[in-house]
């Protein structure tokens, strides 16, 4: 790898977990714990925002009719996203062993969490909700795919990308069709780095 390149890639993991350290450091600003995943505000809090609590009645007089009106559609891309979650995760469960691929753990790209803010009425618990398991399943199967692209075509493209997956990094140069022969089964192989960090973070296998 271009040794510029893979500068660039150790300082954007540096300031990944800077920013990771940065966001954990807010848990104290708002006075609420994690607890094995599960978030717990203190009593003072808690009280502070029941008063912010928006009623039902106001929420949805003040919303826009046209924002209304796209509900259904907005919905309408649930039963496919769950039948994507469904597949993909199959797909993994049976194809990553035989290619020889750490799976991807679901739980760390689906968050739902933000149901426990108590400032929130149910129609906007239910929209988080449905934005953290959107999301966060985009994600999930971006990191499927990507691991997959990696295994099976592990190329840069000629044209440059508006946003780059984590694994791209291994991809040989547009082009260089000896490199391709003479590594692919190496870069194929090369998931050595996911192990490291599950096991930086004690989830073991």
């Amino acid at each position: 790898m271009d040794e510029n390149i893979e500068r660039l890639i150790i300082r954007i993991k540096e300031l990944e977990h800077e920013l990771r350290d940065k966001l954990a450091g807010k848990q104290e600003a708002f006075l609420y714990r994690l607890d094995r995943g599960t978030v717990h505000f203190e009593e003072e809090v808690r009280k502070r925002h029941k008063k912010l609590i928006k009623r039902l009645r106001s929420y949805i007089s003040e919303a826009s009719l046209l924002n209304i009106l796209t509900v259904p559609l907005i919905w309408g891309c649930l039963p496919p996203a769950l039948l994507m979650d469904f597949t993909a995760t199959i797909y993994q469960i049976v194809c990553f062993p035989v290619y020889g691929i750490p799976r991807v753990r679901r739980r760390q790209y689906i968050i739902i969490d933000r149901h426990a803010l108590g400032y929130l009425n149910i129609i906007e618990k239910i929209n988080c909700l449905y934005c953290g398991y959107f999301n966060g399943l985009i994600s999930y199967i971006q990191e499927i795919a990507a691991r997959t692209e990696q295994y099976w075509c592990p190329i840069k493209h000629a044209r440059r990308l508006n946003s780059i997956h984590n694994r791209y990094k291994y991809f040989f140069d547009y082009g260089d069709g000896e490199e391709y022969r003479r590594k692919l089964e190496e870069v194929r192989r090369a998931f050595d780095d996911i192990a490291a960090e599950q096991e930086r973070k004690g989830e073991g296998h």
